[in-house]
């Protein structure tokens, strides 16, 4: 049964209609679009917590401003389901993250109320502030630009950068920084504590009456806005912790701290601060999870729980005896065992330790796990100073996000041939998430890097041997890829071997074709051919495992003794495995045909992994299908 919409929600189809509302009505309509993110995220899974905790921002920016002519930017969108579901698409959530249905993120091409498309954090106040230059520049005077952040997001240099910018570019840009302590995990660093000092002194607390106070409880300024804005400007030098206020020192205006549940004093706020010129912040007090007691309980299981009891808040487990581990708790579960082994091993991750399982070694070796927060370059950089000094780090970063730290791993790891293990976690299509996440450039990216060790393992056991040939004396800068979800085993946990660098490993035997595969799809690529023979085609199968140093010395086995060749990967056709074979062939005068499978040079949306293989056409099916016409055989 589709959830149903509560009977003031049902009668807002577009942000016009939301203000025809009066004020009184506003707590409602949050109640109401609270429950409904709950009955359509508890069957149809996505990110609970965030979206709860922002329902009542969602509603006052868009019942204060006049979107979508004003322009508003979600930071990351993992807040945004009550955004989406005022601007015209409240039936459509019922389809979201599911394949040819709404995005999970804002997206331009979805709505015009999505004004710039996001995934990755910290990207918002830049983005924001261009497009208010760019209404200065074009002699809109009007527009506003408002800029949604969280407080991990804001430990993002880029959001360092942009707000530097911000404070001397002259525009009408309002910051709005969502504080909630958390990301996905709890937020590290010293962002995190100054802003819980600002929100638990005194002194803040007794400002923060001020300033209400000032602006008349609960009505607005009134008609001298700008004297008041001044007094409160004062009181905020006089009073703030006895020192400068971080977000003045960027030449913003800073307000706050408020409640960011208190939706008809936000809605009020709003309305004013729309007629102060000149950039500006607002920190707003959030809860994670808000109004869902298990959510605001468990805020990092509840930030993307999968299917829950809607009632309850229990999480449904599909029943199972026996499944197989995820990668990542691989990893997590390998690094504690080889870290035991080897005093010189830490670990990093950029705000990742429940998501890629680092969690399981802080919980155990607290003095050797870093979580840096949302800062990949700073991560690569940090890891590469430690390696410098001979520590061994695993630096795990998911592998969408490893694209914003790319140039730290060239210049500060790999021109230097320093011994940093970057383990890629959630490598090629990710699923719901879609295209903003799904990590399908690396290989190729990556590829191109001198001195830089490539590999891909195609089960658990080979996961944990690269981990453990990686850490082995003077590998040099080394990357494991690996992809999101379950592997294949659930005997996995074998004694460790060492894997000769470069070399791949003959999985089938066959003489038809030879299927070249690396990574995880090399079990499609093994079921394909066993289906095969039922077709009367025998081919043979072969684990690159190194997509650099590639394995020659079986290239030239493999194009000796074969009279067509296909190449299985998930990642981008271009410039991944296929081509590296293409370019040996081309390299040493092989004439064969080969067909390449992996990611087309396209951008792939969200759906069911096994969708998203399909579409792609290197599932089992689609192998079968290309290997069949390969050989004459369709």
């Amino acid at each position: 049964m589709s959830p149903v919409p509560g009977k003031l929600l049902s009668t807002i189809d577009s942000p016009a209609d939301l203000r025809k509302l009066s004020e009184d009505d506003l707590p409602q309509l949050c109640a109401e679009v609270r429950q409904y993110i709950i009955d359509v995220i508890s069957s149809n899974p996505g990110h609970l917590g965030a979206s709860l905790g922002a329902v009542e921002l969602a509603v006052a920016i868009h019942y204060a401003f006049d979107t979508p002519n004003d322009k508003l930017i979600w930071d990351v969108g993992h807040q945004a389901y009550a955004h989406k579901i005022i601007t015209g698409r409240r039936n459509a959530f019922t389809t979201n993250r599911t394949y040819q249905g709404i995005s999970g993120f804002p997206k331009m091409s979805e709505s015009e109320y999505d004004t710039f498309g996001v995934g990755h954090a910290s990207t918002s106040i830049s983005a924001a502030l261009g497009m208010a230059v760019a209404a200065r520049l074009q002699n809109n005077r009007k527009e506003q630009h408002i800029a949604v952040i969280g407080d991990g997001s804001m430990t993002g240099g880029m959001a360092m950068e942009a707000l530097n910018n911000a404070g001397v570019a002259n525009t009408n840009l309002l910051v709005i920084l969502n504080d909630n302590g958390i990301a996905i995990d709890r937020n590290v660093g010293a962002l995190r504590e100054y802003l819980l000092s600002i929100v638990t002194s005194r002194a803040y607390n007794k400002l923060k009456d001020k300033v209400w106070k000032l602006m008349g409880g609960n009505t607005r300024y009134g008609k001298n806005s700008r004297a008041v804005v001044k007094q409160i400007g004062n009181a905020l030098k006089s009073t703030i912790l006895n020192k400068s206020n971080l977000f003045e020192a960027f030449n913003l205006r800073y307000f706050g701290p408020v409640d960011g549940h208190d939706v008809v004093r936000l809605t009020q706020l709003m309305k004013d601060l729309k007629n102060i010129p000149g950039p500006k912040l607002l920190h707003v007090i959030t809860v994670k999870g808000k109004g869902f007691e298990k959510a605001e309980q468990d805020q990092i299981l509840y930030h993307s729980p999968g299917m829950f009891d809607k009632t309850t808040g229990e999480i449904i487990e599909k029943p199972c005896k026996s499944l197989p581990p995820k990668y990542q708790h691989v990893f997590g579960k390998t690094i504690i065992e080889l870290a035991t082994l080897n005093e010189k091993i830490v670990g990093v991750t950029p705000a990742m330790p429940s998501g890629c399982s680092l969690n399981m070694m802080m919980s155990v070796m607290p003095e050797r796990a870093f979580d840096v927060g949302i800062a990949e370059q700073h991560a690569v950089t940090f890891s590469a100073g430690m390696a410098a000094r001979g520590l061994l780090p695993f630096c795990n970063i998911y592998s969408s996000f490893m694209q914003r730290a790319y140039d730290q791993v060239i210049h500060d790891v790999a021109l230097q041939g320093l011994n940093v293990v970057f383990c890629l976690d959630r490598g090629g299509l990710v699923g719901e998430d879609g295209p903003t996440h799904h990590g399908v450039f690396d290989l190729a990216y990556f590829r191109a890097i001198p001195g830089l060790i490539i590999s891909s393992p195609m089960n658990e056991v080979e996961l944990r041997n690269l981990m453990y040939t990686a850490q082995l004396p003077d590998k040099g800068p080394f990357v494991i890829r690996y992809p999101r979800g379950r592997g294949l085993n659930t005997d996995w946990k074998k004694p460790f071997e060492e894997i000769q660098v470069g070399t791949a490993r003959k999985i089938r035997e066959g003489r038809d074709v030879a299927i070249l595969c690396i990574g995880h799809p090399g079990n499609f690529a093994a079921e394909a051919s066993e289906q095969l023979l039922k077709h009367g085609i025998e081919a043979a199968v072969y684990d690159m495992r190194f997509l650099k140093p590639l394995d020659e010395t079986m290239l030239h086995e493999v194009c000796r003794s074969y009279p067509r060749l296909l190449t299985v990967e998930d990642g981008t056709i271009l410039g991944g495995l296929g081509s590296a074979v293409l370019e040996f062939m081309a390299d040493h005068g092989y004439n064969l045909p080969l067909v390449r499978l992996g990611v087309p040079d396209r951008y792939i949306t969200q759906g069911k992994p096994e969708e998203l293989y399909a579409e792609c056409g290197y599932d089992t099916a689609g192998i079968v299908a290309a290997v069949k016409d390969l050989c004459g055989k369709a």
